[in-house]
C-alpha cells in the first residue's frame, strides 16, 4: 500500500541510470530515503554510501547497483508531503495495533542556527523592556504629548549588569527588586502617556 502511494508520485521521474540500463525500483527509492534519514546523509553522502557499503546496497535492494546523486535527488524530492503524512499515519496506526505506541505524544526536532540574539535572562529582558519603553516616551515627546516621566535607563542598565556579576542569591534579590521597581515605574509612565495621547493626539497615538 505504501509503495503504491510512492509510485504515484514517481510516475514522471526517470529512475534509470545514465546508461539507461538499470533503474531504481519504487521499494529501493523508499529504502534509500529511510537510509538517508536514519544516517542523516546528504544526497552526495548517500550516493557514496550506496556505492561503498555492501550492507547498505543489500538493505536498499540495489543488487550491486549504485545510483548517482542526481538520480537519488530526482526521485526522493518528488515524494510529496501529503504522501509522507499518509505513510507516517499508516505506521502509527500499525504501531498502535501492535501495542508498540499509543500515539498520544509527539517529538519533533529543529535545526539550531547561530544568531546574534543574546540569551534571554530575566535581568536582560527587563533591561530591554525599559530601554524600548523609554524610546517610546522620547518619541511621544517629539510628537508633542506632554507627560511627566523620568529616564531610569541608566540605573536599570547598572542593575542588570550588576546582577550578571554579583554572586549570592540574597545580593541578587535586592538588585532584582530595584530592577522590577524601575521597570514598573517606566510602565506607568507609558500608560499615562497613552491616556494623555488618546485625549489630545488620537491620530498620533494610533500611528
Amino acid at each position: 500500500e505504501i509503495l503504491d502511494w510512492v509510485e504515484s508520485d514517481l510516475q514522471t521521474v526517470n529512475l534509470k541510470d545514465e546508461s539507461g540500463r538499470k533503474s531504481l525500483s519504487i521499494e529501493s527509492v523508499l529504502r534509500c530515503v529511510i537510509l538517508k534519514q536514519y544516517r542523516e546523509l546528504s544526497y552526495e553522502e548517500l550516493a557514496f554510501t550506496l556505492l561503498d557499503s555492501l550492507s547498505c546496497q543489500t538493505f536498499a535492494r540495489l543488487d550491486a547497483f549504485a545510483p548517482k546523486k542526481s538520480t537519488l535527488h530526482a526521485a526522493i524530492s518528488k515524494i510529496k508531503d501529503s504522501t509522507w503524512e499518509r505513510i507516517h499515519l499508516a505506521l502509527l496506526n500499525h504501531a498502535k495495533e501492535q501495542g508498540l505506541e499509543k500515539g498520544d505524544q509527539l517529538r519533533i526536532d529543529s535545526t539550531v542556527t547561530e544568531t546574534h540574539i543574546h540569551e534571554p535572562t530575566d535581568s536582560s529582558l527587563l533591561w530591554d523592556s525599559v530601554r524600548i519603553l523609554i524610546r517610546l516616551l522620547e518619541q511621544a515627546e517629539e510628537m508633542g504629548i506632554n507627560v511627566e516621566w523620568r529616564n531610569h535607563r541608566r540605573v536599570v542598565k547598572k542593575r542588570a549588569r550588576a546582577i550578571i556579576y554579583r554572586r549570592g542569591q540574597d545580593r541578587k534579590k535586592a538588585l532584582y527588586r530595584d530592577l522590577v521597581h524601575y521597570t514598573e515605574k517606566t510602565v506607568q509612565y507609558i500608560k499615562h502617556a497613552k491616556i494623555v495621547g488618546q485625549a489630545h493626539h488620537p491620530d498620533m497615538v494610533r500611528a
